[in-house]
C-alpha cells in the first residue's frame, strides 16, 4: 500500500513525480533543489541553496505529518566536493540531536544547475 504527498507551498516538481510516498512507517521524500517555492528560482550561493533546500524538506516533511525529528536518512549531491564544510555547516543546524545516516557525494550535474539537492527518508506516525 502507498499514499503519496503534493504539499500545497513547495516547490513545484520539475518532472512526473510526486513531492513523498508513504508505504508503510516509511515516507521518501524526492530530492530537493534549494528553490524558492513562490518564484521557482534558485538564490545564489551554496549557503542560501542549502537552506532553502532544507527548509523545503522540512515543509514536506511537515506537509506528509512527519518531521525532521523523523529522519532517518539523507542523501545529499552536490556540485562541488569543496562546497562540503558550507553545506555541513548548515545541514549541522536542521539536525542537532539523534543525527540520521548521511551519504553526500559530487555529482556532475543537478537540474536547473543548481547546487545542492537533498533528499531524505522519514518515519512517519
Amino acid at each position: 500500500m502507498k499514499k503519496t504527498y503534493e504539499v500545497e507551498g513547495a516547490p513545484a516538481a520539475l518532472g512526473p513525480y510526486v513531492h513523498a510516498v508513504q508505504t508503510g512507517n516509511l515516507l521518501f521524500l524526492s530530492g530537493q533543489l534549494g528553490l524558492n517555492p513562490q518564484e521557482g528560482t534558485l538564490p545564489e550561493g551554496i549557503e542560501a541553496q542549502t537552506k532553502q533546500s532544507l527548509d523545503n524538506v522540512k515543509h514536506i516533511l511537515e506537509g506528509a505529518g512527519s518531521d525532521l525529528d523523523h529522519v532517518v536518512k539523507t542523501t545529499i549531491y552536490i556540485a562541488d566536493m569543496n562546497d562540503f564544510g558550507k553545506v555541513n555547516e548548515i545541514y549541522g543546524t536542521y539536525f542537532t540531536k539523534d543525527y540520521p545516516a548521511r551519504s553526500c557525494v559530487q555529482v556532475a550535474r543537478l537540474p536547473k544547475d543548481a547546487l545542492v539537492e537533498i533528499e531524505v527518508i522519514a518515519t512517519i506516525d
